[in-house]
């Protein structure tokens, strides 16, 4: 373990230990019943792109589990997830169906989250076992919801709120159970990584700064970094709109096992309007490349990022820069009491300097709820590349999700 991961670990610690140590440390809501479990997805997936034969996916995923009622704080959570496929004309990454574009949803059984939590005022929290884990806007550290098989980490998450405007988190990730189930090679990632989160809420805004310290030396030394960065985001309210505006810049650089030497940079900027039920949004991320590598965020949930057609799922070598525009619109409440949400978006993609032009990107969905428990979605996207390294490709999805 490194001196600055020794050092993120120990502020933490204190952090959480002190704060465990005040009179009110102690206090919580307890909760009488336990909380059953239910998250089922039946998801048909097409996907043609050039070079490949087309794909055609229909899964099924469950995910059964129990949280137990608090005492004194205390509460443990365990949980299952199944994926069945019910066709097979696509490359699932581990059935050897290379042929056909990739839908990465392969077959699994495997235990998806084992914790126990403590929950004590002031914000202090205390996380132990197998977890979902979901890091501002996952960007950097998520659950990679949208696949069948969910991605969690045997962690360690502590959080304490020391002030009132002021939040701590830190995270200690043992192992990394990736997407790609038991059977890949790539499915599981040992690792020794420390992510420590400070929160501040100001009267401009909210701030979050950052530092990711990402070790797998086992099984991807390549994917190691220590990366540090900040974000700020503040909403306003001008008669009858609410622009907001969102800031982010990271730097990013070798650690651990990873011997290459390189230091990548990370900016994002958002703004966006909401008025009634309508939103619109205009963005530019950028990621760095050097020739060699390209600014890497492999715990994100990358779905969510340039692009639904996830063309960019591993950063260029020369980087990429995505300019995007959105339009939501949500009706008011009807089915189930919920409204239905239309989204587009267009993407214009580049190299990180703007210079190569790697093509373009439609998207749209649209979701509602039939019951409070049953929902709808469809979507879909279309690529049309410039650049021969990045092939054209068009998605769709339709889904029926019931969670209890």
């Amino acid at each position: 373990m490194s001196v600055v991961a020794l050092r993120m670990t120990a502020i933490a610690l204190g952090l959480f230990g002190a704060l465990a140590l005040t009179p009110e440390a102690n206090a919580q809501t307890e909760t009488n019943t336990g909380d059953v479990i239910v998250d089922a997805r039946l998801r048909y997936e097409s996907v043609a792109q050039d070079g490949l034969e087309d794909a055609s996916a229909l899964t099924f995923r469950a995910r059964l589990g129990y949280e137990t009622p608090a005492w004194r704080g205390f509460r443990a959570l365990g949980e299952v997830e199944g994926v069945a496929q019910l066709t097979d004309q696509f490359n699932d990454t581990v059935n050897g169906r290379t042929q056909y574009a990739v839908v990465s949803d392969p077959e699994t059984f495997e235990l998806n989250r084992l914790q126990v939590s403590w929950t004590g005022a002031h914000g202090r929290r205390a996380v132990l076992g197998r977890q979902r884990i979901v890091l501002n806007n996952a960007r950097f550290i998520g659950n990679v919801g949208f696949r069948q098989n969910e991605q969690t980490f045997d962690a360690l998450r502590l959080e304490a709120r020391p002030f009132e405007h002021a939040a701590f988190t830190y995270l200690y990730i043992a192992n990394v159970r990736r997407i790609f189930g038991d059977d890949s090679a790539q499915g599981e990632w040992n690792s020794d990584s420390h992510v420590l989160q400070a929160d501040v809420d100001l009267p401009l805004g909210k701030v979050s700064a950052y530092g990711l310290l990402l070790d797998f030396r086992a099984d991807a030394p390549a994917q190691s970094s220590q990366t540090y960065g900040a974000r700020w985001s503040n909403e306003w309210s001008v008669g009858e709109f609410r622009p907001r505006l969102t800031l982010e810049a990271a730097t990013q650089s070798e650690y651990g096992a990873n011997s290459a030497s390189f230091d990548l940079g990370y900016q994002n900027a958002e703004l966006s309007v909401r008025r009634g039920q309508w939103t619109a949004a205009i963005a530019g991320e950028r990621l760095e490349g050097n020739g060699a590598r390209g600014f890497s965020t492999p715990l994100a949930t990358l779905h969510a990022f340039q692009g639904w057609a996830d063309v960019f799922l591993t950063t260029p070598v020369d980087g990429v820069r995505d300019l995007n525009a959105s339009v939501s619109y949500a009706t008011r409440p009807w089915l189930a009491q919920q409204p239905a949400v239309f989204t587009v978006r267009a993407h214009d993609f580049s190299d990180g300097d703007g210079a190569v032009d790697f093509g373009s990107e439609l998207d749209a969905s649209v979701r509602f709820s039939l019951t409070p428990h049953l929902a709808v979605e469809a979507k879909g996207a279309a690529f049309d590349g410039e650049d021969p390294r990045f092939a054209d490709r068009t998605k769709f999805w339709f889904a029926i999700e019931y969670r209890y």
